[in-house]
Order: structure tokens, then C-alpha cells, then sequence
């Protein structure tokens, strides 16, 4: 069976023997999740895990950024129609389970800010590779909404619960290299090293013994996955009742008339 992936309209993939790259492709919107991106990054590691021509992943984005997140038409759309977010929780569940189901390695190159869903993704990844001047959040709460969509799932995984809650919460911005420091990502290099790191993993996972290395994933994400699924069913209701909160409403709003927002509490 052959795999095309030459389908995929907002995700760019080459592959390099049997390793496929990912690139998310809407530079200009800083590789912010359209509606068909959702859908197309929920479908993507479904093919990963059955292509038997690829035994690596790396997700990477196109430009200048790795992912500005969700973009805000897709948040103004959910907040008026309740079916279109009701689509979103499907797809962004099935996106992250099927990364954490995918047996083969999925190698982070993040080349620029990851920012919401784009630090969700990235942190879903095996192996995390930043540019040294990439910033990473997840600024839910800054816009009126829960970090349901994964955030709170695998943060306190990988830095404790009070680190976490230390960004989630206040939805701060941390620089790649303290975020290597602290466990969050694997590594943090310079920019003209960022290629070389991204391939030297690649490499030793495509040339390395494959099904030792599938299974070894498939065991460490057993207890990730019971976490995750649980999480996210709770996390994406939460996040389904911010949508329709007064401050989410005025935080998209304001970024769309380019204001500061004013939070009610409500």
C-alpha cells in the first residue's frame, strides 16, 4: 500500500528514506491551526503509524514560527457555533492520541515560537529540538479560556504539578533553553545547529533496532495515554464552557480590534 500524502493540503511532507517530515504550512498566519489544519493534523499520524515505508516523524513548521497555536477565526467561529467547537474536541483528541499511539518516533524541530496548541503538539512529540530562541506558553487563560486541549495533560507530566501550574495558570512564556533545563523539551541549540541535532536523532532512530524502539515508546506512553485520555475529556469540557464565559468573548474581541483585553470574571 502506498501512502500519499501529497493530499494534504495545509501540511507539506517530504520524506528522506524512511523518514517523513511534516511541515506545517501557513507561514504567513505563523502555522495557526485553521479549521482544515485541525482536521488534516488529526488524520496525519494515523498514516505515520500505518505507512510501512516510515519509521520516523518530524513535525516541524514552516517560516519563521513552529505554531502560533489555534488562529482566532477558528476561536470566534466556536464561540458562535457550538457544533464547530463540538468538531474541534473530536479531532484535537484524536490528533493527540494518535501521536501517542504512533509506534514510530516523532521528532520535534521546533524552529520558532510554539505558542497554545502548537506547545501541546510540540510536547506530544518523543524528542523535542528547539531553536535556542524559540519561546514556548500555553496563554489559554490569557484569552479567556482552559487549557483543556492538552496543556494540562502533559506539562505536570514532564515538569511537576507546581511548575505547571506556575505557566498554565498564568499562561507565562518560557525561553527554550530554560525549558531544556527544567525537563520540559530535550534540547536546545542554536539555530545553524538545529538541522544537524533534528537528523543526528532522526538517524539513530531510522538505523536503530525498530521494533525494540516502537515497543520501548508503546511502553513508556501506556500510563501517558490512560492520563491523557482521561484528561482530555475533562479538559476539553472545561474548555467548551470557557468558550461561552463573557471574558473569553471580550478576549477575542479585543484581539481582533487589536486592544488590550478587560476581564470580568464572568
Amino acid at each position: 500500500m502506498t501512502f500519499d500524502y501529497s493530499r494534504y493540503e495545509t501540511l507539506l511532507c517530504t520524506q528522506n528514506g524512511r523518514i517523513l517530515t511534516i511541515s506545517m504550512n501557513k507561514p504567513e498566519q505563523l502555522n495557526a491551526a485553521s479549521q482544515l489544519m485541525h482536521y488534516e493534523l488529526s488524520r496525519i499520524f494515523i498514516d505515520v503509524a500505518d505507512d510501512p515505508e516510515v519509521d520516523v516523524a518530524i513535525l516541524t513548521g514552516e517560516g519563521r514560527a513552529f505554531s502560533a497555536g489555534g488562529d482566532i477565526e477558528h476561536m470566534r467561529r466556536s464561540t458562535e457555533q457550538p457544533s464547530y467547537y463540538y468538531t474541534s474536541v473530536v479531532e484535537g483528541k484524536r490528533t493527540l492520541m494518535s501521536m501517542l499511539d504512533c509506534p514510530k518516533p516523532i521528532i520535534c524541530r521546533m524552529n520558532g515560537d510554539a505558542i497554545g496548541l502548537g506547545a501541546t503538539l510540540a510536547l506530544f512529540c518523543d524528542i523535542v529540538v528547539a531553536v535556542d530562541t524559540a519561546k514556548i506558553a500555553d496563554p489559554h487563560t490569557r484569552v479567556g479560556y482552559v487549557a483543556g486541549d492538552g496543556g494540562a495533560a502533559i506539562w505536570p507530566q514532564l515538569i511537576g504539578y507546581m511548575r505547571a501550574k506556575q505557566y498554565l495558570l498564568a499562561g507565562g512564556v518560557i525561553m527554550a533553553p530554560e525549558a531544556a533545563q527544567i525537563g520540559l523539551i530535550t534540547f536546545s541549540v542554536p539555530a545553524d545547529e538545529l538541522d544537524a541535532k533534528v537528523a543526528e536523532w532522526a538517524d539513530r532512530f531510522a538505523n536503530g533496532a525498530r521494533r525494540s524502539i516502537q515497543w520501548t515508546k508503546m511502553t513508556i506512553n501506556t500510563g501517558l495515554k490512560q492520563i491523557a485520555a482521561s484528561m482530555l475529556d475533562v479538559g476539553f469540557a472545561y474548555e467548551g464552557m470557557s468558550n461561552h464565559t463573557e471574558d473569553h468573548r471580550e478576549a477575542v474581541d479585543a484581539f481582533l480590534n487589536k486592544r488590550k483585553p478587560k476581564f470580568s470574571g464572568n
